[in-house]
């Protein structure tokens, strides 16, 4: 789905949303109140630039409109593979716009992710990964690192990969295992407008990922293994 359709699905009152380049921004209306309306398109590498124009909407909303809801539109192949942008710093880039939307969040901004067509490796850590609940579409791809680049840093075979996928979200790319693994929320069909009005409403504050990934079957361990840390500490 593009950007336009969806925009004009998720808010049929009135949205003023415009991309700019690769960037989209603008606000939309739910039940009269706006919400600020931050994401990318065009499968954009989020490099330099679009970090920081990205986390300077955060940042202005915060300022100016304290307490406005975020939705951030989610469409990237990760981050900037290019010398420039890492020479001046992509990672401390990314790391701000984490810090930005976390920084959000604190100051009592509901902020919600949504995937609506590709999200890859950085570039999805750092927006809906952050927000206080990330959904996407059924069709939406979803991955952090494919099955031959896992086996490059993992010196474990394609094929092994592969038929642990099967049986463990994990290690498996695909919108239903991070539903699975607690990092999706929910996928969004039908009335896209009366998800995300409920969203606004119902998304949890804190983090539930590990909680909904144990009760899913998709992150066994992560819950438990955190709470055993909490309690000796």
């Amino acid at each position: 789905m593009n950007w336009q359709t969806l925009a004009d699905q998720l808010f049929p009152q009135s949205h003023s949303i415009v991309a700019h380049g690769d960037l989209l921004n603008g606000t939309g209306s739910v039940d009269g109140k706006q919400v600020a309306v931050l994401g990318t398109t065009n499968h954009a590498p989020i490099g330099i630039g679009l970090a920081l124009n990205q986390a300077r909407v955060v940042l202005d909303t915060v300022a100016k409109h304290p307490g406005r809801s975020i939705l951030l539109l989610i469409d990237t192949q990760g981050q900037q593979l290019r010398r420039r942008d890492e020479l001046l710093g992509i990672n401390r880039a990314m790391a701000h716009l984490g810090c930005c939307i976390d920084l959000a969040r604190r100051r009592g901004h509901r902020v919600i992710g949504l995937v609506y067509d590709q999200a890859l490796s950085g570039g999805f850590i750092t927006s809906g990964l952050i927000a206080d609940a990330c959904y996407a579409l059924p069709d939406a791809e979803i991955r952090v690192m494919g099955i031959p680049a896992m086996a490059r840093v993992t010196k474990i075979s394609e094929e092994r990969l592969a038929e642990l996928s099967k049986s463990s979200p994990v290690f498996a790319p695909g919108v239903e295992n991070y539903v699975a693994m607690g990092g999706v929320r929910a996928l969004w069909s039908g009335d896209l407008a009366a998800a995300l009005r409920d969203s606004l409403v119902s998304a949890p504050t804190h983090d539930e990922r590990a909680i909904d990934g144990a009760a899913r079957g998709g992150r066994r361990l992560a819950a438990a293994v955190a709470q055993r840390v909490l309690n000796a500490s």
